[in-house]
Order: C-alpha cells, then sequence, then structure tokens
C-alpha cells in the first residue's frame, strides 16, 4: 500500500468526488458511501455524506476525494483549508493532529461538545464500542487556561473517558499528554 492511497478490500482504489459546502464536503449517493462511513468518515443524511472540513482534507491529501465547488471547479488542497479556517481558528492544529491520528491507524470522529475536538477509537473498535480517548488539540504557544482544562477533564471523567492532550508544536509535530487529576491526601 503506497503511503498516499488507502486501498479498498484488495486491489480496486476508493474513489470520490465530493461538493464543497458552508460545513465541509458532501458526497452524493453511488459514491462508495457505505465503503467510507464504515471506515468512520462523514456523517449520513439523504442519502448523502457529509465529511467535516479536517476529513476532506485528510482525503484530499490522500488523493482519494476530489472536491468541486458549486460552478464545477476544481477545489485544492489550500482553497479547502482557508474555508475551513474561516470557520475555526484553531484549523490547521485540528487538521495536523487528526491526520497524524489516521496515519498511526485510529478511527477518529468529532468531539460531542464538551470542549473537546476529536473522540477516538482503539485500532478495530469503530463500530463496536465507544470511543476510549477524547482529543484535545492545542498549538505551541496558545495558552489554555486551568479552569477549561479542568472543567474539560471533569467531563471526560464522568464519561469514564481518557483526556489526550494533542500540541501542535511551532514545526508542526504533535505531542500527545494524558490529563489526568491528582489527587494527593
Amino acid at each position: 500500500m503506497s503511503k498516499n492511497k488507502e486501498r479498498v478490500s484488495g486491489s480496486s482504489e476508493l474513489r470520490v468526488t465530493g461538493l464543497l459546502v458552508e460545513k465541509g464536503v458532501r458526497i452524493s449517493k453511488n459514491q462508495n458511501l457505505e465503503e467510507l462511513s464504515m471506515r468512520g468518515y462523514g456523517v449520513a443524511a439523504n442519502d448523502e455524506l457529509l465529511l467535516t472540513f479536517y476529513e476532506a482534507l485528510y482525503l484530499l491529501d490522500r488523493e482519494i476525494l476530489e472536491v468541486k465547488d458549486e460552478e464545477g471547479g476544481m477545489v485544492d488542497f489550500q482553497k479547502l483549508l482557508q474555508c475551513y479556517e474561516c470557520v475555526e481558528e484553531n484549523a490547521w492544529a485540528k487538521y495536523l493532529t487528526y491526520r497524524d491520528l489516521r496515519s498511526r491507524g485510529y478511527v477518529v470522529r468529532e468531539g460531542f461538545g464538551l470542549g473537546v475536538d476529536f473522540r477516538v477509537y482503539e485500532r478495530g473498535e469503530y463500530g463496536k464500542d465507544t470511543a476510549k480517548y477524547l482529543i484535545l488539540s492545542i498549538q505551541e504557544g496558545q495558552p489554555i487556561s486551568l479552569e477549561d482544562l479542568t472543567r474539560i477533564m471533569a467531563q471526560c471523567q464522568s464519561l469514564k473517558k481518557e483526556l489526550v492532550l494533542a500540541a501542535m508544536n511551532r514545526r508542526g509535530e504533535i505531542v500527545y499528554y494524558s490529563v489526568s487529576q491528582l489527587t494527593l491526601k
């Protein structure tokens, strides 16, 4: 398997075309929607699949996805990233974290309103079990308050999930830190 392409069941390659929309990239029916969904990409709605911007960037970079705009023009990686940056100030860090986790073989889904960016499933557990890790992505030099971190950690613990801080350094490398509460007696 080459570095830049994912293979589907044997030798056939998965290739899809999507339409750039306000909330990401929409893929219409008859384009391996079930295959993408089983791999943990997108949210199904009305016989279509809506990919988040970071999912679309990842698939575009892997040459699995082609993105077009309303007029039928091609959307390249840079243009798609600019669209993402319009709706997410931490877009680059979130994308790099997503890409790194996916390249390590994890299924990564969107976080669910706790202040976390992603839910991460152990390898082979997507669709069988709940996510074990909740990921909060930050950039070096952009502080997060202890109050916010404590609140997010408490919510993760109440769900019996492990909080992981994904810190992007100035070179774009991701370093992961497990966050837990220490209670001294």
